[in-house]
């Protein structure tokens, strides 16, 4: 029986077959340049990019010169890296061109692929972003890859950990710029938190290429990067629960649910928690820090698997990617999971961190004007792309028709038998000489399988996903004759595995999974390592009714068919029906797992919008070089509530709260004893509002005459940063406190998300009403002034005649001084801690020139110079510096 998909097929054709049919005439224009392309002199094949840069500025669009640039790419490639594109491999240059997903299979060269879009798009000078899923691949395809781009004129950066400044500037003003999706999603929050413009590293997101697509852009989805700085919490409520956890037995006080991966206490759990902490309600608001830290407790308890899902390295909690098996340096869980493992293993528990900038690689990535992708696998989620990304899957063909065989999957009852099996099966095969590469879903499983190996006396070498080099030298050995070789089922992904001496007469590579993965996509990566450009190639899977997998999701139909048959523990089932019922498995977890994505990203929208409009606020602050204006608006926003409050235009003049809008108004921007209540009474209501906007617009006037226009300029700059940053720090604290609760509202019937996005806006106007507040304030009560002993500049009117100095208490002008000088500490130690926080330890060039005193207090470039000449630091004792 057909699907509706296969009947619309038979129909209305293929429509991934109509693209590939649309790319291959591009193609033949492309071959029918080649002969003259060979002709040319270096010079000349160079200098189109200077052509084709001219016609881009006339008008001319890059689809009209995409096939003359792909000629062009394709002899440069063959002149100076010795590799000539398959056509198949310019077919998935277009896809990558027009914004789409390429899908290739494995040992198909998407490396090479890349070149032809990645140089056309950088031609505009706009900025192409290569994106890898590591330091390792980053830095090998910049060096390999960018001796076709130099030699066609365009300039190749690469971003690499720790990093400095200039060099991470020079790095994104490249044409082409190479580096991992964290180091490209950490430097966008890290410019949304620098002191000026100049600081900001990234140019406004162009075009990226992403690696490994379905890796950085579905599997690590779920985990926002977090930029935090150290919380003020203390760490021993911590220690306590996982003591008083360990006391709760499973089934009896807390219940699992591996499918969903939740834990949920019952109703004897939380009695038995509070007899042994010694409380009487533990969730009574004064206990809400030790629920909090029972909740992580438990989830630390029954979740959270040793050697699994994290390890111990000395005294640290090191996380294990769930795809890779690698070890995630530096990564933290967040909502307290990380300080509840720390407790429960033993070791020095981390202080919690206050957030400072977040997001989500879904939402980074949906910033740039155009995206593309490639993968050998992601056809199967390609719902998810589409939806997510608007993203299409093109599958790209081979150049060469795949020889490698896929057998039936064959399961065991117990695990026990499975590992004999496999060590069976790896013996017979291993004395042929035929390599073997076995798959694991876990760093467990690969040291069982080992354990496993060596009991049958076989030599094989088992992969450390700690370092990407040493990863990848394993992976692309491999293919040798007699190798044997244990990975995690995406470890080394991007390394080409070639075949050694002999290795094709004997099979190929021959590829053992020792267990599904949830997704279907992680299986086919490990299997697709078989079988490149036309290699012979074998693969199986060997499954036990104890896997995850099948024990969450297949086993009881299996199970009851083997009890049936009377089949012993050694004794497989090897047939279709049982790899279609494992697929059908795995599509159902690949379904929830896109629900839970989906469900992460709709919250994470709504901070998205808000996220957007505060980072476009402080662009706006750190180019603009005069504020006042922005801050006078602020001001009048201030009176226009004020008069709402207080003097409403449905309330009679009577009822008019004057002495509370005087008092108000004195508290941010009027003089005291400016405003009387006798005059104002005899005033109109627009009379009313008026005259505050003029008594606010003469105490600016007369600020910025007592301080000086630079001074004010910079004050006003420093203020408003200070005041947004802090103010957004606050409210993302509140949306995560909102976003854990939330879910509460479904017992009442309403929609969590609608009740979120209803109580975010409300929180966020409040913050910006904070804001303006705030700002508005300090303008009008801080003060700078020159150090002792320093000339005092009189101020002087729009005539140029001196006007009176005003009367000034030196005392708080020196407070006020400190202030200020504070502030802009704080911004600085602000961005040092987030470069610090993960990895880049280069802090602004203006913290970097910071000098200090002879009282030992920090000078900043703009700060007054200790000398007491009255200039700024910069251009005095600090010039040189």
């Amino acid at each position: 029986m057909f699907g509706i998909s296969s009947i619309l097929k038979r129909f209305l054709g293929d429509n991934n077959d109509k693209e590939i049919a649309r790319y291959t005439a591009i193609v033949e224009q492309i071959n029918a340049l080649e002969p003259t392309m060979k002709n040319l002199t270096d010079d000349k094949l160079t200098g189109y990019t200077r052509r084709f840069r001219e016609q881009l500025a006339e008008g001319v669009t890059m689809e009209e010169i995409l096939p003359e640039a792909f000629a062009v790419v394709r002899e440069t490639s063959r002149r100076v890296l010795g590799m000539r594109h398959f056509d198949v491999q310019l077919i998935g240059g277009i896809c990558l061109h027009e914004g789409r997903i390429a899908e290739m299979r494995t040992g198909e060269g998407k490396t090479l692929v890349a070149t032809t879009a990645v140089y056309l798009n950088a031609l505009e000078g706009k900025g192409v972003h290569m994106v890898t899923v590591n330091d390792y691949l980053a830095r090998r395809d910049s060096e390999w890859m960018g001796k076709l781009y130099r030699y066609l004129g365009l300039s190749v950066g690469l971003i690499a950990h720790n990093m400095d400044f200039p060099e991470r500037k020079a790095a994104y003003a490249a044409d082409v710029t190479f580096g991992t999706n964290n180091e490209f999603g950490f430097d966008y929050l890290r410019d949304n938190m620098v002191l000026s413009e100049g600081q900001m590293v990234q140019r406004p997101l162009h075009y990226a290429i992403v690696d490994e697509v379905d890796s950085i852009l579905i599997d690590e989805a779920r985990t926002p990067l977090i930029i935090s700085g150290p919380g003020t919490k203390s760490t021993d409520n911590y220690r306590v629960m996982a003591e008083a956890v360990r006391h709760l037995k499973e089934g009896e006080d807390y219940t699992v649910d591996e499918k969903q991966k939740t834990v949920a206490p019952a109703d004897s759990a939380v009695p038995k928690i509070e007899k042994i902490v010694g409380i009487t309600n533990l969730y009574a608001p004064e206990n809400i820090e030790l629920s909090h830290c029972f909740t992580a407790a438990l989830r630390a308890k029954a979740l959270m698997h040793r050697d699994r899902d994290y390890v111990v390295k000395g005294d640290e909690i090191v996380i294990v990617d769930e795809f890779t098996g690698r070890l995630m340096e530096g990564r933290r869980y967040s909502d307290g999971l990380h300080q509840a493992i720390e407790a429960k293993e033993g070791v020095k528990i981390q202080r919690e961190s206050q957030t400072l900038a977040s997001i989500t690689f879904q939402n980074y990535f949906r910033m740039y004007d155009k995206l593309a992708g490639m993968t050998g696998t992601a056809k199967t989620e390609e719902n998810e792309f589409l939806k997510i990304y608007n993203l299409p899957v093109i599958v790209i063909p081979t150049n060469k028709p795949i020889q490698r065989i896929d057998e039936a999957d064959v399961i065991y009852k117990t695990k026990a038998a499975k590992y004999r099996a496999v060590g069976n099966a790896v013996k017979e095969i291993h004395e042929t000489g035929q390599p073997i590469l076995i798959g694991t879903t876990s760093i467990t499983q690969s040291e069982e399988m080992s354990h496993v190996l060596k009991k049958n006396g076989i030599p094989h070498v088992v992969l450390n996903a700690k370092f990407h080099e040493k990863e990848a030298e394993i992976v692309a050995n491999a293919g040798q004759k007699g190798a044997v070789t244990i990975a995690t089922n995406m470890a080394g992904r991007g390394t080409d595995i070639k075949l050694g001496e002999g290795v094709e007469a004997l099979g190929g590579l021959y590829i053992v999974g020792t267990e599904r993965h949830e997704s279907r996509r992680i299986d086919n990566q490990l299997r697709g390592r078989s079988g490149r450009q036309g290699d012979p190639g074998a693969s199986k899977f060997f499954l036990s009714l104890e896997d995850d997998l099948m024990r969450l999701f297949a086993s009881d139909r299996i199970a009851g068919i083997m009890d049936r048959l009377g089949m012993e523990e050694d004794e497989p089932i090897e047939h279709a029906i049982i790899t279609r019922s494992i697929e059908h498995a795995q599509k159902k977890v690949e379904a929830r797992n896109f629900d839970i994505r989906k469900h992460v990203l709709e919250y994470d929208d709504v901070m998205n919008q808000q996220r957007e409009v505060i980072y476009g606020e402080r662009r706006k602050i750190l180019k603009g070089e005069n504020l006042r204006e922005n801050i006078l608006a602020m001001v009048k926003h201030i009176i226009k509530d004020e008069m709402t409050q207080y003097a409403n235009e449905k309330l009679y003049p009577e009822e008019w709260q004057l002495d509370a809008l005087i008092e108000d108004a004195e508290k941010v921007y009027a003089p005291q004893g400016r405003l009387k209540k006798a005059e104002l009474e005899q005033l109109a209501r627009d009379e009313i509002q008026e005259e505050l906007e003029k008594v606010a617009e003469e105490g600016y006037k007369a600020r910025e005459q007592m301080f000086g226009e630079e001074n004010m300029r910079e004050l006003e700059k420093v203020v408003m940063l200070r005041v947004v940053d802090q103010k957004w720090m606050d409210h993302l604290d509140h949306m995560d406190m909102l976003r854990e609760g939330i879910n509460l509202r479904a017992y009442g019937q309403r929609n969590p998300l609608v009740e979120y996005k209803i109580e975010a806006l409300t929180m966020f106007e409040e913050m910006e009403a904070s804001i303006m507040d705030q700002i508005a304030s300090l303008m009008y009560h801080v003060s700078i002034v020159t150090p002792q002993g320093a000339a005092a500049v009189a101020p002087t009117s729009e005539d140029g005649t001196p006007r009176p100095a005003p009367v000034v208490d030196e005392g708080a002008q020196r407070r006020a001084e400190q202030l200020l000088a504070r502030e802009r500490s704080k911004l600085e130690d602000h961005l040092s801690t987030a470069r610090a926080s993960h990895g880049d330890e280069s802090a602004p060039a203006e913290a970097k020139s910071a000098k200090k005193d002879e009282s030992g207090k920090k000078v900043g470039r703009n700060d007054p110079c200790p000398c007491g000449s009255g200039k700024k630091y910069k251009n005095c004792h600090g010039k040189d510096k």
